[in-house]
């Protein structure tokens, strides 16, 4: 039978015996904490398809090695070291006869974590594509103001400032309604609150124009976030226009392919927003111009048209004039001999009247053979004017007969 101490320390010679020199390993960092300068670390492996975690260790890295990687490997030390990484490490199998099992770290592989991520984000851009969601965002027409703006970053980043600042200090007066949406923007909980801002701002969409999400420089594993799935899909799905400004100069992430537009900088976003705003108040001034310009022409027109039309009238109411002119004096000058005309006419008219009067004279029908008979004094024209016993006078051209009715 073994005591404690005897088994662990057979387990100490077994394993500095098996393990004589430091071997690499990989492994996903579950938790990370500091203490003094020295690293302590929780290593998991988990099953890719059941996320069941398979294997655990814990490691350290002192702080002696911690220096020396750190000079070596400067801010990629950093950026490798945390929660949630996969990570390549080079360790020293160890087990003390106390303090148990432990992995001493002496080396790390930032190559290895950064070719892992660019293997995810190639799986990422095809699984996209497959889907039909990598072009959806990219192909959103911008609105022609951006003023309404949902900005997602951290209250304390640099890029946020920085966006602010520039947009709100431009020259050319224009003024913005910016609504903040608080996430982190690198680190385990940048996944999770970029995703709930965006999710935030979609069901709000009709109240803005496009998204901006802006963060400060970091290191390049700082963007694994922006190459998540979840949330590139989400930018890509997104009924607003999406533009990133993630800080970065050489690297592109996955939500930089997807997004409406990507710029380097959070101060290169604003600029941006700002020069199409520019644009179109310049089409703006430009159609003003343009309208000011077809109007002054159309008024030019329409006077030289106006003053034609003026000298028109002038020259067709003088000839009308001239015309009456000429009709009063033709007038003028024979209305005395029409006046005479129309006299004559007159006159000859009367004395054919005065013709057929006397023609027609009662005289002169009686000299012509004929009588009139009249009874008490008024003309028979009927038999039945004369009654029995009365007198009948018949007018003759050289007498009277007077003869009574029987």
């Amino acid at each position: 039978m073994f005591s404690l101490f005897e088994l662990n320390e057979h387990l100490r010679r077994v394993v500095a015996l098996n393990f004589p020199q430091p071997v690499w390993i990989r492994a996903e960092i579950a938790q990370i904490g500091e203490s003094k300068g020295h690293y302590y670390l929780d290593l998991v492996q988990k099953d890719e398809d059941s996320a069941e975690i398979l294997a655990q260790a814990q490691a350290a890295l002192w702080s002696g090695e911690y220096r020396q990687l750190l000079r070596r490997l400067g801010p990629l030390l950093v950026s490798v070291l945390r929660e949630g990484q996969t990570v390549k490490l080079q360790v020293r199998p160890d087990f003390h006869e106390r303090y148990g099992f432990k992995l001493h770290i002496s080396d790390v592989d930032p190559a290895f974590t950064l070719g892992l991520l660019d293997l995810q984000r190639r799986q990422t851009v095809q699984f996209l594509k497959e889907q039909g969601l990598f072009d959806l965002n990219r192909n959103m027409p911008l609105p022609p103001v951006i003023q309404r703006i949902a900005l997602i970053s951290s209250e304390t980043a640099a890029g946020k400032q920085d966006f602010m600042r520039q947009l709100t200090d431009n020259q050319f007066g224009y003024r913005f309604n910016v609504t903040f949406f608080q996430a982190a923007v690198q680190g385990k909980d940048a996944g999770p609150e970029i995703m709930s801002a965006l999710k935030k701002i979609a069901a709000q969409a009709p109240n803005f124009d496009a998204v901006v999400l802006v963060r400060g420089g970091g290191a390049r594993l700082d963007l694994s976030a922006f190459d998540a799935l979840d949330i590139c899909a989400e930018t890509a799905q997104m009924p607003l226009p999406v533009l990133a400004g993630i800080g970065h100069d050489i690297d592109e992430t996955v939500l930089d392919l997807v997004a409406c537009r990507s710029l380097k900088t959070p101060t290169a976003v604003a600029e941006y927003i700002l020069q199409h705003n520019l644009l179109f108040e310049g089409g703006i001034i430009e159609l003003t111009d343009a309208i000011g310009s077809l109007a002054s022409a159309m008024l030019k027109s329409r006077e030289i048209a106006l003053e034609q039309c003026l000298t028109e009238t002038r020259w067709a109411a003088k000839q009308v004039l001239r015309h009456a002119d000429t009709q009063v004096q033709m007038l003028h000058r024979q209305t005395p001999q029409l006046a005479r005309q129309l006299i004559q006419k007159r006159l000859l008219a009367v004395e054919q009247a005065q013709v057929f009067c006397q023609a027609l004279h009662p005289d002169n029908i009686l000299r012509r053979g004929f009588s009139i008979t009249y009874v008490h004094g008024k003309a028979v024209i009927s038999p039945e004017q004369v009654q029995p016993g009365d007198i009948v006078e018949t007018r003759l051209k050289d007498g009277v007969l007077k003869t009574r009715k029987g």
